[in-house]
């Protein structure tokens, strides 16, 4: 038994298809078709990589922006000329608050990211519905 390289399995798959003649069917038509979901969906992966790559770039720099606040605030607190209770206080809040907001544009990057890949399928389902209707009309 042969293994197919998966860089070859379209042209396996092509190869395949144009063994059979089939009367009233367009294989280049159906083969073109299915060449176009196999890229659909490549670029429905790397828009998603792309994705996932800004959100750990993301949330990597806010554990660092927030470590690195906190690691001031508690510089600051050791210190002998120490701020009030209020003073540090008000500074967790601050630190706190960003963290949320910075929090909430990951939430925004991963929903954005998930959005444009799916936009990408549905696109590309569009196009599909239409291929095939298409390919169902007699030809005249």
């Amino acid at each position: 038994m042969t293994t197919i390289n998966p860089s070859n399995m379209f042209s396996e798959y092509t190869k395949l298809i144009t063994q059979f003649k089939l009367p009233g069917i367009d294989v280049a038509a159906i083969l073109e078709s299915r060449r176009k979901d196999i890229e659909a969906l490549a670029e429905a992966n790397m828009t998603a990589l792309a994705g996932v790559q800004q959100l750990g770039q993301k949330q990597m720099d806010v554990v660092r922006s927030t470590m690195t606040e906190l690691q001031s605030l508690v510089t600051r607190l050791r210190s002998p000329s120490s701020e009030s209770a209020a003073a540090t206080g008000e500074g967790v809040q601050k630190t706190l608050q960003k963290a949320f907001g910075d929090m909430q544009e990951l939430a925004d990057a991963a929903y954005r990211a998930q959005t444009d890949s799916i936009a990408v399928v549905t696109k590309r389902f569009a196009e599909h519905v239409e291929e095939l209707k298409a390919l169902v009309q007699p030809k005249k």
